[in-house]
């Protein structure tokens, strides 16, 4: 039943659905809760929370996974988590060098991948393969799992025909993409609602609903793909900027790279992305066909310890170790956790070579963020991004206690300034979260 739009009655049913997406919430960042526990990080009395809980039982939403045994008198209390089934998305991940397309169950897994290690075609036929990956994901689910998908989530790069002579990528059809809103076609073909987010902010929202952020409610997301992207979460919130380009770190000013292979700046500074990418990990190691290069050759080259990949490894983190103090130095936070598309050794590889590089230019008196691997690696963009729709559709936001209207397909919080996510249900579950991940 909608909420009514006017009176006591609206502000009491708003209410109870802020209290329902507040336990969807902490379930989903404390992975299980008790009743007691639940009703105690709301706020709520046994009764009430015994109602909600109920509802979203019956919804299908949540389930009762068993009996804990504390070893003290009376009944045992029951757990309470979410139910896989619940909810379905699709995520859609487009870069300059890929496309991902995945569906996602309510608890964060993914059920199904269709995965394209190619040089992004025109948008027309781009939109013709996503087309072909969504149907052939759908056969993962029943009828009756079919009508529970909330929408796509879409995450890729602002602005893709740009930086084509720093990223030294062929101009292709990448220009065409500046006049094209996929987000739009694809909602227009699949009658499903979009919802779309820069990359960087996508993978930081993975994170911070199922991986690091259930701990740490701080912390500067990065995320080495053809170029480098970034997300900002500030007291449990993902920070968009204005333009939805906070932690855009692809564009913090560097010294140009000593590499032979890199493209010549013509200015005294260069863009991170220049030195900070697998573009330029893959140009350093074949100058001449780098833009052929797949996934597996450059995990190769990263496995036999190739010497031309050692050399971009320090030129990249040199590179990121100046920003990274930047923003250390601009936002004071504790955390920088890190991902990207390669596998392997490499992020343990890739985490110690920018931890020296960070400490190594350290001024004096001033300690260094910790860095840490992140939960996800090459998944993290299309996690992020099929979690757009489940946040639009399950996640307490402001609007609801107002009257507000709910944002739309437009576009994660682009009405809400800066945050997505409210810091109040998102710190709620952190005394109850567990590590987990999701392969």
């Amino acid at each position: 039943m909608e909420p009514r739009t006017s009176g006591r009655g609206s502000n009491s049913a708003q209410l109870r659905r802020y209290n329902e997406r507040i336990v969807l919430q902490i379930l989903r960042r404390a992975g299980e809760a008790s009743k007691a526990e639940l009703a105690r990080a709301v706020q709520l009395t046994n009764a009430a929370i015994g109602a909600i809980i109920q509802d979203l039982i019956q919804e299908g939403l949540i389930v009762e996974a068993g009996k804990r045994h504390d070893g003290s008198r009376g009944q045992p209390a029951t757990i309470l988590r979410l139910a896989s089934h619940g909810a379905f998305s699709f995520g859609v991940r487009l870069d300059r060098t890929n496309m991902e397309t995945v569906l996602m169950d309510f608890s964060g897994a993914i059920i199904g991948r269709r995965l394209h290690d190619m040089i992004l075609p025109a948008p027309e036929r781009a939109l013709e393969i996503l087309k072909e990956d969504l149907e052939a994901l759908r056969g993962y689910l029943s009828a009756e799992d079919l009508s529970r998908i909330t929408g796509i989530g879409l995450a890729q790069p602002f602005n893709l025909g740009a930086w084509l002579h720093q990223l030294g990528l062929p101009e292709a059809d990448f220009r065409k993409w500046d006049d094209f809103d996929l987000r739009e076609a694809l909602q227009e073909e699949t009658g499903l609602p979009v919802f779309s987010e820069n990359d960087g902010t996508a993978a930081a929202v993975a994170e911070l609903f199922y991986g690091l952020g259930r701990q740490n409610d701080n912390f500067l997301y990065l995320f080495l793909g053809p170029a480098i992207g970034g997300g900002l979460v500030l007291k449990g919130d993902v920070i968009r900027g204005v333009s939805g380009n906070a932690a855009d770190v692809a564009m913090i000013p560097v010294p140009p790279s000593n590499l032979r292979t890199a493209p010549v700046s013509g200015k005294t500074w260069d863009l991170m992305l220049t030195r900070a990418s697998l573009v330029a990990l893959g140009r350093h190691l074949s100058p001449e066909n780098f833009s052929e290069l797949r996934r597996k050759d450059l995990l190769e080259a990263v496995e036999k310890d190739d010497p031309l990949f050692r050399e971009w490894l320090d030129d990249c983190a040199e590179a990121l170790a100046l920003g990274l103090r930047s923003a250390y130095a601009l936002l004071d936070m504790p955390l920088v956790v890190i991902d990207s598309d390669i596998g392997g050794p490499f992020s343990l590889m890739f985490s110690d070579a920018l931890k020296k590089a960070v400490a190594d230019a350290a001024p004096e008196q001033r300690p260094s963020p910790d860095i840490k691997i992140g939960s996800f690696g090459q998944d993290a963009g299309a996690i992020g991004a099929a979690s757009l729709p489940q946040f639009f559709n399950f996640s307490p936001r402001a609007t609801i206690l107002t009257g507000g209207k709910d944002l739309g397909p437009a576009g994660a919080g682009a009405s809400e300034d800066n945050a997505g996510f409210p810091a109040r249900a998102a710190r709620l579950g952190s005394h109850l979260a567990t590590p987990s991940r999701h392969d």
